[in-house]
């Protein structure tokens, strides 16, 4: 999730709090992390060229292709009180479809504060959403969390409370997402960990089911670089694709407002997830602010595949100015963006720039 703390500031408050929970991975994320063809039922559609911004003023988004030849998409809400699902057959579509709220918070207690980052997957025939939140009482003692559908309509049935996600210990902890590989089912997530200097750093576990860690939990990554420690000592969203015999997993770093940006951890696709020394890390950023097209803050990534079943799509929010007035968490504007997702020779991916916003028809023709 991409977000900076109101006064008193989230981040500070992360210090000398016990940590709870442990990591888990989902087939929506493995849908994300394995190339596949599109869905047979579904011919194969030319993608039409992406607008930006996809949704206005819906951070942290996730999109997942299911085999119902649909897009659901997901994302935080401004308000930080609901999650909302939208469904599309294109990427574009998303941007006028309609939106459900799906799940609103709890006027008093847990899951009653701070609604971030959800995710939707698709783990042994149930839907399932991933999000942090924090007691109405309590809002910055933020948390994951699980929610479960069994009905195969994600907008249908009853969206049941499975708890939180426990992890290793009870800290600031959330932007939970999760992938299977080789047989294995992952949480990956960011959280505060007892005794280090930082606010979050990128952890990792395996899961005995969609909403249970079996532990132990690794640590993956945590804020090193001076990019990464740039009004907090951030590394959270963290998200994963598979391709040419490796995982690369993208997180966000440093505070929410133009200084937030991305980096990348890779890892051998036969190698032992659950070794952090079969992770490295890119040293530099590997997608950042951008004056010429005027976008700021990209982060809180996911990736999809186009509408060929084939083409690789960053999903990303941003906002289209650098300065903001107060608090960063406090400003809506953080839009929903599109883009594709190129490959280097090397196998590794090219993120490129963030685009710019997609020109209107009075643009055009002014």
């Amino acid at each position: 999730m991409s977000r900076v703390p109101q006064v008193p500031h989230r981040r500070l408050l992360l210090k000398g709090a016990l940590a709870a929970g442990a990591l888990a991975a989902t087939p929506t994320a493995a849908q994300a992390a394995t190339r596949t063809a599109a869905p047979a039922a579904v011919r194969p559609e030319k993608a039409a060229p992406f607008v930006n911004p996809l949704v206005r003023n819906r951070a942290d988004p996730y999109i997942h292709r299911h085999s119902d030849g649909h897009y659901y998409f997901t994302a935080t809400a401004p308000e930080y009180d609901r999650i909302i699902l939208r469904r599309s057959r294109t990427l574009n579509g998303l941007a006028g479809a309609d939106e459900s709220v799906i799940w609103t918070k709890h006027p008093t207690g847990v899951m009653g504060a701070h609604i971030w980052a959800p995710e939707i997957h698709r783990i042994g025939g149930k839907w399932y959403i991933y999000f942090a939140s924090a007691p109405a009482e309590s809002v910055w003692d933020i948390r994951i969390w699980v929610l479960e559908n069994a009905n195969p309509n994600p907008f249908k049935g009853t969206w049941v409370e499975k708890g939180q996600i426990r992890t290793a210990w009870e800290t600031f902890s959330l932007d939970a997402t999760t992938f299977a590989h080789r047989g294995s089912r992952y949480l990956a997530w960011a959280q505060h960990e007892p005794g280090m200097d930082n606010n979050t750093g990128i952890f990792l576990s395996r899961m005995a089911n969609p909403w249970t860690l079996t532990g132990p939990q690794i640590r993956l990554s945590t804020p090193e670089y001076d990019w990464e420690r740039i009004g907090y000592k951030v590394n959270e969203g963290p998200s994963v694709i598979a391709r040419n015999g490796r995982l690369f997993m993208s997180y966000s770093a440093s505070a929410t407002d133009w200084h937030y940006c991305m980096g990348l951890l890779t890892a051998d696709a036969d190698a032992d997830l659950m070794n952090p020394a079969s992770w490295s890390k890119s040293p530099v950023p590997v997608f950042t602010s951008n004056d010429t097209t005027k976008q700021y803050g990209p982060g809180h990534n996911c990736f999809t595949v186009a509408e060929d079943g084939r083409s690789d799509v960053l999903v990303y929010h941003a906002r289209q100015y650098k300065d903001i007035v107060g608090d960063p968490l406090n400003d809506p504007n953080r839009h929903t963006r599109v883009q594709k997702l190129g490959w280097n020779a090397d196998g590794t991916p090219n993120f490129g720039i963030p685009v710019a916003d997609t020109a209107t028809d009075t643009e055009v023709a002014s």
